[in-house]
């Protein structure tokens, strides 16, 4: 298998260089960037993943719907296409960037670009990156929060996200 890159980037996100992504996760803390898209349907629920147990980094925890490495040479925006076709079957979307923010986990460090979509489509997991999905009524998200079930990231974000859209 070809080694996969990605982008280095400095805070603000412009691409300063490149590194494999076996370098990027070995607790060196290099900077790259990730995307991550929020998809909520017409009741303002929010589909969550359920990561497969065959993850490194936080398996069988919930999840964003959708959270992916940018390639080396890739655009933020190409990125969020691919990820959301390899990961959910989702192709034909419109997209809006809320913000982005530097994450640093105990093996990483990433700038992450966050989205949102609204959408009504027919979503199919990848079983080899996602072992379920569904969509959260807000409130059942903040009765589970801090009790095991999301990654830390998720937690975090979904604080954000809910500041950012008002909710």
């Amino acid at each position: 298998m070809e080694e996969e890159y990605f982008p280095v980037v400095d805070e603000s996100g412009t691409v300063i260089g490149r590194e494999s992504r076996q370098v990027c996760h070995a607790k060196t803390f290099i900077l790259h960037p990730v995307v991550h898209l929020h998809v909520f349907n017409d009741r303002g629920e929010l589909y969550l993943q359920k990561r497969s147990e065959t993850k490194g980094i936080q398996p069988g925890k919930w999840d964003t719907a959708v959270g992916g490495h940018v390639r080396y040479g890739e655009t933020i925006e190409d990125a969020l296409v691919r990820e959301a076709g390899e990961e959910l079957s989702i192709k034909d979307f419109e997209a809006k960037k809320l913000m982005s923010y530097v994450f640093r986990s105990q093996v990483e460090r990433e700038v992450v670009n966050v989205f949102t979509t609204i959408y009504e489509g027919t979503i199919t997991p990848d079983h080899d990156e996602v072992s379920d999905g569904r969509f959260w009524r807000l409130s059942e998200i903040e009765d589970n929060l801090g009790k095991g079930v999301f990654t830390p990231n998720f937690e975090g974000e979904f604080l954000k996200l809910k500041a950012a859209l008002g909710m």
